[in-house]
């Protein structure tokens, strides 16, 4: 064995639930990367384990995706949605009967779904959490938690408390949902600056991960580069990004999902039938969507228009060869590494573990079978970061450098002319909360401050500005910035005023996350 290989994947959304329709576009990002990327990678797992194959990988599981997850309308909401697929499926095999090469996929769509249906519903009893959980408890995979709302910690440092919030509520929803405390963080969008490790510390975070020039413009300068974690002043763990072997993953133009043999993901029927065929499949109102039944391979530099037809056996047998030579890759840069640092080498590569699935189709067939790559060649180890820590010694020490993974390497992305007017919304909201606990005058009105620190916590989400600034969303993330910190300011008035039980209630069920909430013990 030469060296060590740690996989992680990152799972998270932002929480979105609207009670008030029994369809909204937005709540279909939840269902979408359940059946495109959390079941199937699930599945690949399962598969594995009953082959008698070990393998290791860590999963960290945001605070807004575990409560979406078990929240029950939205598991009512899912079932439908994989019911209309199922049922999609089994119209389009009916119109393609003539036709036997498109009938072939429409039936490879119809058995697929209706497998991702059966081993919900028998092997997790509609429970998604559960599969992870039990793949922990078999010591297969390590779960670790993100901020509670995957707020952008060093955005929201002007208020000490709201970093403070989103760690603490954070570590307890893991627990309610998980039965342990989570050793390791995904610091939201890899985003750190040296004073969140006190905080990280006081609840019992270990370690955290981080991009590259995390590790690499620290000081000192870490003896391994990114090839080993580092020893950070507060006594946790920083774990970076090694570059190239995450290059080769997630990039389309020089990586292997641009392969012109795997599944395009821009062609799709909800916009290539006529809308007669898709209407009951898309938004009500007839707006066009992508349906996840996808006909088409990515078959190179052409216009959608001239896109071949999919052949999933073609594209299964070339995940296999890219785990391959994934395997072999990582085989020469750790021969290549340890000759230099005199030490088994450890690569991280973390991702969002959408990228699997939902974005590169055959993304969880090449995680199945590079799994079996290592089980079979031994060479490398896949390894967790807290199972490492307790066998590797010898880490040095290194103050990390303030850094995020989005473009540029810092925080372009989420602090920009675009979207700059939402943190002095988030900084006085914070401060309003601060002046209430230290007042102690709202005793006996927990609903009401529970519920202020739920839209603000919302509010504080990075994925807002995210999307506000890719512009891929709509007006999406604007309206639901200004809902909640309205919200916030309407709750705040009933404080001192008249409760309007109506409005309250409508809240509490519409943003019903974190129902473990405590106001008093939470906040700050």
């Amino acid at each position: 064995m030469k060296g060590f290989f740690s996989l992680v994947l990152h799972h998270h959304l932002p929480f979105i639930k609207h009670p008030e329709y029994d369809y909204f576009y937005e709540e279909n990002w939840l269902f979408e990367a359940v059946v495109e990327s959390y079941v199937p990678l699930l599945m690949k797992l399962y598969a594995l384990e009953k082959e008698g194959v070990k393998f290791k990988l860590t999963c960290s599981l945001s605070p807004p995706l575990c409560e979406m997850l078990r929240d029950t309308e939205l598991k009512e909401k899912l079932k439908n949605y994989v019911e209309r697929l199922i049922t999609l499926a089994r119209k389009e095999e009916s119109r393609l009967k003539n036709n036997p090469k498109f009938l072939k996929l429409a039936q490879f769509y119809g058995d697929r779904f209706k497998g991702i249906k059966d081993f919900i519903e028998k092997e997790l009893n509609w429970d998604i959490l559960e599969g992870y959980r039990r793949l922990k408890e078999k010591g297969a995979i390590e779960i670790t938690t993100c901020g509670a709302t995957h707020g952008l910690l060093p955005a929201l440092r002007t208020v000490p408390e709201a970093v403070i919030t989103q760690v603490r509520v954070a570590v307890k929803n893991f627990k309610k949902h998980f039965g342990f405390e989570p050793k390791g963080m995904w610091l939201p969008e890899c985003g750190y600056y040296p004073e969140v490790e006190k905080i990280l510390r006081e609840f019992g975070i270990k370690f955290f991960f981080l991009d590259s020039h995390g590790l690499l413009y620290g000081k000192p300068f870490p003896k391994y580069g990114v090839y080993a974690p580092v020893e950070t002043q507060e006594g946790l763990f920083a774990f970076a990004r090694e570059p190239e072997s995450s290059k080769q993953v997630w990039s389309a133009k020089e990586g292997y999902p641009g392969d012109p043999w795997y599944r395009e993901f821009y062609r799709d029927i909800g916009f290539d039938l006529p809308l007669e065929e898709v209407k009951d499949f898309i938004n009500p109102d007839g707006t066009r969507t992508y349906t996840g039944i996808k006909y088409y391979r990515i078959t190179g530099n052409v216009s959608l228009g001239e896109k071949e037809p999919y052949e999933p056996s073609k594209a299964l047998e070339r995940a296999r060869e890219h785990a391959d030579h994934y395997h072999f890759c990582l085989d020469k840069r750790i021969d290549y590494v340890k000759g230099i640092i005199n030490r088994k080498p450890l690569i991280v590569a973390p991702f969002d573990a959408e990228l699997f699935g939902h974005w590169w189709f055959e993304g969880n067939d090449f995680i199945y079978y590079l799994m079996r790559n290592f089980n079979k060649y031994k060479v490398i180890e896949a390894t967790t970061p807290s199972e490492y820590l307790e066998r590797e010694k010898d880490f040095p020490k290194s103050q990390p450098a303030v850094s995020s993974w989005g473009d540029k390497g810092y925080f372009d992305v989420w602090v920009n002319a675009k979207n700059d007017w939402i943190y002095p919304y988030l900084h006085d909201m914070a401060l309003i909360l601060n002046g209430i606990k230290r007042g102690k005058q709202f005793k006996g009105k927990e609903r009401i401050l529970n519920q202020m620190l739920r839209e603000l916590l919302l509010a504080q989400s990075s994925d807002w500005s995210f999307l506000i600034t890719t512009g891929t969303a709509g007006n999406y993330p604007v309206r639901r910035l200004k809902e909640h910190i309205s919200n916030f300011y309407k709750l705040k008035e009933m404080l001192e005023g008249k409760v309007n039980e109506e409005f309250l209630g409508k809240l509490e069920r519409k943003n019903s996350i974190f129902q473990e909430i405590d106001f008093w013990k939470d906040w700050g």
